[in-house]
């Protein structure tokens, strides 16, 4: 098999990484992240030298789409991540288990915070990707479940089964933006899953967003304008400004709200329309 990684980064540039190299950037859509430009090796402005560079920092630091690739960490990233997020709720039993999505394993079943944080909080969108039996076999040992150990695939219907089959009873997921027909399905075969929608910034009309809202629990805005339209209709709490998620649901507004309480960060709460967009720097241009 093909030593062969497709992620999308920051402002949606495509990028390939073979053999523990990165062979291909594409050009990014946007030209501004103020979440890109906090990361260790900083992406300011956005542009395809800015993004390789931190992707090659990734590979060197914790061994990202290679078979040295480190799947443990308890340090949080930011206060409104998705993998903060379910970090939180698996560690206060309001979800039993979370289906991602890891470069080298593929879909997997976690329970564990820390392979929550230490794969997808350093993670980005993950198109496409191969099995490291080194990668799989650490992921076991912390008592994660590869879905696909043969060709690593990228099948979020098949971990929501595997998750079932498990015991597990209320099972978080976390779907593509412009996945909504996905995110439809999942709805309608598992009405309790908790769907969260990531990597936004593809998704294509407002229509698309809509639908996408309307089967998710919470929803990133990436650097997405049809989502921030979205939200005016759906969203019921925002957190964050620059890049905000949203909380369509109750389910999804319980999410949030126990991440407050899990932060020791100072806050402030306040009754407002969404989405509130002037109260920071956002991803340039939306799109």
């Amino acid at each position: 098999m093909q030593d062969r990684h497709v992620i999308e980064a920051a402002g949606m540039t495509r990028l390939v990484i073979e053999n523990g190299k990165v062979t291909e950037v594409g050009e990014p859509k946007i030209s501004f992240c103020p979440f890109a430009k906090r990361f260790a090796s900083p992406i300011n402005p956005v542009t395809p030298d800015a993004v390789q560079k931190n992707i090659e920092h990734r590979i060197q630091s914790f061994g990202m789409c290679t078979r040295n690739r480190q799947v443990l960490d308890d340090e949080s990233q930011v206060l409104f991540g998705a993998s903060e997020l379910l970090t939180t709720a698996l560690k206060n039993k309001t979800v039993d288990a979370a289906v991602i999505c890891c470069d080298g394993a593929g879909t997997v079943v976690v329970t564990d915070p820390r392979l929550i944080q230490g794969i997808g909080g350093r993670m980005s969108g993950l198109v496409e990707t191969v099995p490291y039996a080194e990668v799989i076999s650490a992921i076991e040992e912390a008592g994660g479940i590869v879905v696909d150990k043969e060709t690593a695939s990228l099948d979020a219907l098949s971990g929501i089964a595997e998750a079932k089959n498990r015991g597990f009873k209320t099972v978080a997921v976390t779907v593509a933006g412009f996945q909504h027909e996905l995110a439809e399905e999942i709805r309608a075969a598992y009405p309790d899953a908790v769907i969260i929608g990531v990597h936004t910034s593809g998704v294509a009309s407002l229509d698309d967003a809509k639908r996408l809202c309307a089967a998710c629990d919470l929803v990133f805005a990436c650097a997405s304008q049809h989502i921030r339209d979205a939200a005016k209709e759906y969203a019921v709490v925002q957190g964050g400004v620059g890049v905000p998620v949203f909380a369509i649901s109750a389910f999804g507004k319980r999410i949030v709200l126990e991440r407050l309480m899990d932060t020791n960060e100072t806050l402030l709460i306040k009754n407002m329309k969404l989405p509130v967009c002037d109260m920071g720097k956002q991803p340039e241009p939306l799109v």
